[in-house]
């Protein structure tokens, strides 16, 4: 590995110039940002970062691109700089909302080579990882600019290991671009930086001195103060040298509005650090490289096992902890401490630091660079830490909040009632928090430190002895004229449930239907229905998720894996799935 990363020549700066704020401050001045711009390119910085969506809203699009452009042609410097830029972000009025689908990234970046007016795009990102897109979608239409010339390389930005991962495997990936500072050393935790450095692909670090409202803190910290005042330079250059030195990959682009500012940022990418230097800085910022850990390191106390149990809200982490402590071992789980994730690593420090040799933790821990706290903490004390993941599929992890729900309050709470219980009821969530956890997910590697790696899949324990059943009816299939068949297939003596989603509706809606399914069947027939709105959900009893028929299982002792669901949708067959019952289409 060289010095620098393949994508910038050895004589150009790992130092570039961040523009955002030329373009979003409410006070912004358009001709200093062109001098700031030019007094950059005079230093010898040759990377200039952008974006379509960097503007004040929605109505400037294309602002600081025409800015930029405007900037290198009035200095000279258009063929030799790198225009670093991004799509795949909307704004909608002042908001930043993720937008992957295909066509708005090809979209964006046709935008983008207007706005910019015959400057080449040197490397273009995707803004950051759309929700409601698949991500690969979001990939392959990336490659799709590289393999059409319309730009010269492509990245990602804002995201974790395992997507860069994913992307790697759909497109020729040249660079990410993540936050990392004194402040933030996510990526390298999250293993982004290690991973960059394997592929030789570069790692632009935006809000390399802690972004706008952390910049400050660094010209107060006693380490950077000495440390310039040795070597000459400003606290904010010695941590920007210090980052360089982290990795060959790492190019840093700190954000720019006064010349001053960009001059001081190309003198840092010269600013070399010495041993002491490097040794002070260390320490103070938490992030040296952590050693690989492994049963076959030396000096490992056989006597000391830390667990790590992990999985997304309602994989069952409780029920497996529970088995620990049975065996010995002290449980330290957030819910029951309060604090953060972090808090908790610096509890484990202290348990064994006391001689507490049997540990286990039961927490989400969804990130790589979440667990590496702990990891580390055990590590100081000579402890292996294990761990065991629950794989569980979100479907069967929503039936158990939804069970956790019905089993503490008896009923299913409205959209209201479950923020207020989120807030302030450990282990309650709404929904979309539990599906974002979902999507953060990484999976846990034996590469994070971890002696071994316990892939536990989900399954059900079905109900002792005999069960009673039950038929679940979506109101849409007793529209359909193919219903009674439906009907004749199924034991008509069972409690049925006639259920839909019809926002601001009320069950009175499903009398009719209720009506006709009682003429034909002999045991109990009810109705629920979902009135909440559209959008993301904010209720557990809007199919096709799974509130409805398990609390109406719950009151009548059905067993929902032993009934039927008779429907008409893929979100009706989706829920059937999801309860484990068998699905009859009309």
């Amino acid at each position: 590995m060289t010095d620098h990363p393949p994508w910038l020549s050895a004589s150009e700066l790992r130092i570039g110039l961040g523009c955002m704020r030329m373009s979003t401050d409410d006070d912004r001045d358009e001709e200093l940002a062109l001098e700031t711009i030019a007094a950059g390119a005079a230093e010898g910085i040759t990377v200039f970062d952008t974006a379509h969506a960097y503007g004040r809203g929605e109505t400037e699009l294309g602002h600081n691109e025409r800015l930029l452009a405007s900037a290198l042609r009035r200095c000279g410097t258009q063929d030799n700089a790198r225009v670093v830029t991004k799509g795949g972000m909307t704004r909608a009025g002042n908001a930043w909302i993720p937008d992957g689908r295909a066509s708005v990234i090809l979209a964006d970046c046709e935008a983008s080579l207007a706005a910019l007016d015959g400057l080449a795009i040197d490397l273009y990102l995707i803004h950051a990882p759309d929700s409601r897109t698949p991500w690969r979608t979001s990939v392959r239409a990336l490659a799709r600019l590289l393999d059409e010339g319309m730009v010269r390389h492509v990245g990602i930005a804002n995201i974790n290991r395992r997507q860069l991962d994913e992307a790697l495997e759909l497109a020729d990936i040249t660079a990410i671009q993540i936050a990392l500072s004194v402040f933030d050393d996510t990526a390298l935790r999250g293993g982004l930086v290690e991973r960059s450095a394997e592929r030789e692909i570069a790692v632009i670090a935006h809000s390399p001195l802690g972004g706008p409202r952390r910049a400050g803190s660094v010209g107060r910290h006693q380490v950077l103060i000495d440390i310039a005042a040795a070597r000459g330079a400003t606290p904010a250059e010695v941590a920007l040298a210090w980052l360089l030195e982290l990795s060959p990959t790492i190019v840093a682009i700190p954000g720019a509005r006064r010349p001053d500012t960009a001059r001081s940022a190309a003198r840092a990418a010269k600013l070399g650090l010495g041993a002491g230097d490097r040794a002070a800085l260390a320490p103070a910022f938490n992030t040296s490289h952590r050693a690989r850990l492994d049963r076959r390191t030396p000096g490992l106390q056989d006597d000391a096992d830390v667990v790590l149990v992990m999985g997304i809200p309602g994989a069952g982490k409780s029920r497996v902890a529970e088995e620990y402590v049975a065996r010995d071992y002290l449980r330290l789980n957030r819910d029951e401490r309060g604090g953060s994730l972090r808090d908790l690593a610096d509890v484990l420090d202290a348990q064994l630091a006391s001689g507490i040799r049997r540990i286990v933790l039961d927490n989400t821990y969804l990130t790589r660079a979440a667990r590496s706290y702990l990891i580390d903490a055990a590590r100081r004390h000579r402890a292996a830490t294990r761990c065991v993941w629950l794989d569980t599929p979100l479907a069967q992890a929503q039936v158990n909040l939804v069970e956790r729900l019905l089993e503490r309050f008896g009923s299913l709470p409205t959209p209201e009632e479950l923020r207020g219980l989120a807030r302030r009821e450990p282990g309650i969530l709404v929904p979309t928090s539990q599906m974002r956890a979902f999507r953060e997910l990484e999976p846990p590697s034996l590469d994070e430190g971890f002696a071994g790696v316990e892939d536990v899949r989900f399954a059900r324990t079905p109900p002792p002895g005999p069960v009673r059943t039950g038929v679940f009816v979506a109101a849409a299939a007793l529209d359909r004229p193919g219903w009674k068949h439906a009907q004749e297939r199924h034991d008509p003596s069972v409690p049925h449930l006639v259920f839909d989603w019809i926002p601001d509706g009320t069950v009175d809606a499903l009398g009719t239907g209720v009506a006709n399914l009682s003429a034909q069947v002999s045991g109990p027939v009810e109705s629920a229905l979902c009135p909440h709105a559209a959008g993301p959900p904010r209720c557990w009893c809007r199919p096709p998720l799974p509130g409805l028929p398990l609390a109406f299982a719950r009151t009548h002792g059905i067993a929902p894996s032993r009934s039927i669901l008779v429907g008409t949708s893929p979100a009706h067959r989706t829920l059937a799935t999801t309860l484990g019952a068998q699905y009859i289409p009309v």
